[in-house]
Parts: C-alpha cells; structure tokens; sequence
C-alpha cells in the first residue's frame, strides 16, 4: 500500500503556482534540445529559499535546505559517473528541498514510475508518425541518450500536486 504523504497540503499548495510552470519548461526544454536552462535550476532553488521560511518552521526549513548541497553532490556523483546529464543533476538538486525527508520512498515511486512511462512514450513517439508533432526536438536524433528532465519535472510536479491534494492538512 502506498504511504500518503508526509508534506503538509499548505506547503506543497504554496509551491505549486511557482514550480509547476518551471517543471514544464524543464520538460520541454529538454525534449527539445536535451538541456536544462541553468536559469530554471537557479529559479527552482530560489523558490524554495524565499518562500520556504514562510511556510514551515525554521527546524523544517533548515533541514531542508540542507537537501540542496545533499541533493547536488549525489546529482554530480550519478553525473561524474556518466549516468545523468549535468543539467539533470543539478536540477534534481535544485528540487531536493521541496521534498520532505519522510516521502522520500513515495518520490522515488513516482520517478521509477515516470522514468518508466517517459522512456516508453518517448520511444514509441520516436518511431512512429507521431514524431511529426514536433519533428525538429533534439531528443529524437541524440542515440541512446534520454531527455530525464522530461520525467524530473514530472516527477516533482506529481509529488506537490499528491502533496496538495493527500498531505496532511497541519
């Protein structure tokens, strides 16, 4: 059975309008040129650290800041050994902070599942005539490489909107 999670509904309320434009702009922004804009990682942090401390309690707030450097060393250690993209890595860093330390096992679900449908939409649209909605995206022309953000942004956008919607209302 699937735990709800433990991001209190106000929180992940407060942080939808912010984040969810930035989570599709990632999406696409990779799909169509396999790189994240730095000025979205920056913004994705930014938006933590200014309306963070308005919505949790300064214990809260400061071990999850301390999510940011976490999240990015262990972003440029999946990336120094080849398994991400550098712009992956440091958005997944840059988005550590909006996760409560309690739901990470339901973040990693929803990214194993996202990672999972993405690869599998992505693919099929590659080989089939629905490529021709977006012929000129990058992504389909780049090998075996993946375009993660369009699951990262996903996955961050599915767990506040779970938060929101399922997350205790304290």
């Amino acid at each position: 059975m699937l735990a709800l999670p433990v991001i209190p509904a106000h929180v992940a309320l407060w942080f939808l309008p912010f984040v969810l434009p930035i989570c599709y702009a990632i999406m696409l922004t990779d799909l169509r040129g396999m790189r994240i804009p730095n000025w979205a990682v920056d913004l994705t942090a930014v938006i933590f650290i200014v309306v963070g401390p308005f919505l949790m309690s300064w214990t809260d707030y400061g071990w999850q800041l301390l999510h940011l450097p976490v999240g990015i060393g262990l972003g440029f250690l999946f990336y120094s050994g080849g398994l991400v993209g550098a712009g992956d890595a440091k958005f997944a860093g840059a988005a550590a902070p909006l996760v409560a330390f309690g739901d990470l096992r339901l973040i990693m679900l929803i990214f194993a599942a996202n990672l999972l449908a993405g690869f599998a939409t992505h693919r099929i649209a590659k080989h089939t005539p629905l490529r021709k909605l977006a012929p000129d995206w990058q992504s389909w022309n780049v090998g075996k490489k993946f375009p993660m953000g369009l699951c990262l942004g996903g996955t961050l956008a599915i767990y506040l909107i779970l938060g929101a919607t399922l997350g205790p209302s304290t």
